[in-house]
């Protein structure tokens, strides 16, 4: 079993606390939150804020094309990346990688990155 404080495997929710198109919002105690997402079975991870303003991502809509828009200004995200896909958002998303073992889903925040 993972150390709570795990960093390279957080235990973020279990498998079935999110059916498809749904996320969590995740509060972490020394980082920015992140948010969860579970897309056509799998499971994704971004930064919780819009990099376009102080929006919570985890109040947006994701879909079946795994982009989440943004309830402040409607700007897009490719949940798969963190690329910004639709203006006013330019720049990108840190994203993570995502495992599920057990029927938990765990993130990995160490290993988060930025696509150039």
């Amino acid at each position: 079993m993972a150390d709570a404080n795990d960093k390279q495997h957080f235990f973020a929710c279990k498998e079935e606390d999110l059916s498809d198109n749904e996320m969590l919002k995740i509060d972490l105690p020394d980082q920015p939150p992140v948010v969860v997402y579970k897309v056509g079975g799998n499971f994704f991870a971004t930064d919780n804020t819009c990099t376009h303003g102080e929006a919570s991502l985890a109040e947006g809509e994701v879909d079946d094309d795994f982009i989440i828009e943004c309830p402040f200004h409607g700007g897009t995200f490719d949940i798969r990346t963190g690329e910004a896909i639709d203006f006013p958002c330019v720049l990108p998303l840190k994203s993570y990688p995502v495992t599920v073992e057990g029927g938990g889903v765990y993130v990995n925040l160490e290993e988060g990155k930025t696509p150039a």
